[in-house]
């Protein structure tokens, strides 16, 4: 089900105008898509942000803008740093009969057997690539790492199929791995092995020249 949230058209694309929007808490947006012609319009800050962190960022936004509504999904944003405050927005509007490619957040679930035996748990993998119709995107991919030993590893295919999405990823990529706690600490000490002895080497060259 689509989240409902108000625009309001913006006709004026001044710079004055614009920095006008923002103090009354509005942000400037875009709503653009395949065949459409793109419409500039302004939304509530706050309430975006709500929407976003309450649905997730591949969620269905019904826009209403001057009483016509369309299904948009919010494409990117743009964040000013030194205020960490929204100064503008891009939303594409999303045919809900078609499928789109985007990427899901990944959830670990469990702690790992691994980690309470002394491993390191790493997770190279935080959003999975799917390809889904608009109304079948999951709020997240959930991957249960209780039962991962040391040593072990879990990739995309492992994971269960779906009837509402098609994962797009590449199946040998890993998600998640539990090494064992001495693997980063012997890569360290080798890589000081192969660096010593040019060091001497080059005293000793030195020594030679002298």
């Amino acid at each position: 089900m689509a989240v409902t949230l108000k625009a309001e058209k913006r006709e004026d694309l001044k710079k004055s105008h614009t920095r006008l929007i923002r103090q009354q808490g509005l942000v400037p947006a875009v709503v653009y898509g395949k065949g459409k012609e793109p419409k500039t319009v302004a939304v509530n800050s706050i309430e975006l942000l709500k929407t976003v962190r309450d649905e997730g960022r591949n969620a269905i936004i019904s826009l209403t803008v001057d009483g016509e509504s369309v299904d948009v999904m919010l494409h990117d944003y743009q964040v000013e740093p030194l205020r960490d405050e929204l100064i503008h927005a891009d939303f594409y509007a999303v045919n809900m009969s078609q499928e789109i490619d985007v990427e899901v957040p990944i959830h670990l679930d469990g702690e790992a057997q691994g980690s309470k035996d002394g491993g390191v748990l790493q997770q190279p993998l935080y959003n999975l690539a799917i390809r889904a119709k608009p109304g079948n995107i999951p709020e997240e991919i959930v991957v249960d790492v209780a039962n991962l030993q040391v040593g072990e590893s879990i990739t995309v295919a492992d994971l269960s199929k779906s009837g509402d999405y098609e994962i797009t990823e590449d199946e040998g990529t890993t998600i998640v791995s539990i090494l064992t706690p001495d693997s980063g600490t012997v890569e360290e000490e080798s890589d000081e092995e192969q660096t010593e002895p040019e060091l001497v080497d080059a005293e000793k060259n030195e020594n030679e020249e002298s």
